[in-house]
């Protein structure tokens, strides 16, 4: 935040958090890139902002800066609500099945990587970097392949997958 001594139009352009009408101001396309960092409620909204207004999900990319909520590692930290089918249309891509969670869901393009398809299905999943670049999220694959959006930085440990940048390319099974 600006301080007091800080002058507008000098210091800085705009006080408050970054939102989609001060992107449309600046004349940002729908179809640029975006790479939102920052503390999670707000990513949350600038992302929901940008899918709503009809920016395509693979071309959000979301890094968190600040105090993260606890890792969820396997079935023993389950969310208040059982893993579920994502709410909305059902997707008419490749199956994809979280084993230990019991639960086989069509993919859709809506989700940028199989990290939103298994949040969206509350899931429960390890992450943090949504990039491809801390492996918190690495998952054993039981049965299938792959694609990458964005090629990690260092691949996986092998029969392992990066949930939070990887697409389904067939049929898929998730030690999760």
């Amino acid at each position: 935040m600006p301080g007091a001594a800080d002058v507008p139009g000098a210091a800085f352009e705009h006080a408050g958090r970054l939102t989609l009408d001060a992107l449309t101001r600046e004349g940002v396309p729908l179809d640029a890139a975006f790479y939102v960092c920052g503390p999670e409620a707000m990513m949350a909204a600038m992302g929901k902002a940008l899918r709503d207004a009809g920016a395509p999900p693979a071309s959000i990319h979301q890094e968190t800066f600040g105090s993260l909520d606890a890792f969820a590692p396997g079935l023993d930290a389950r969310t208040s609500r059982p893993p579920h089918a994502a709410e909305g249309e059902q997707g008419s891509g490749p199956v994809v099945t979280f084993t230990r969670s019991r639960l086989t869901v069509p993919w859709s393009d809506r989700f940028a990587s199989l990290l939103e398809l298994a949040e969206a299905c509350d899931v429960p999943v390890r992450w943090s970097c949504r990039t491809g670049v801390c492996h918190n999220c690495q998952t054993p694959v039981l049965d299938g392949d792959v694609s990458y959006a964005p090629e990690p930085l260092a691949p996986p440990d092998s029969g392992q997958v990066l949930l939070c940048c990887a697409r389904p390319t067939g049929p898929l099974e998730l030690d999760l």
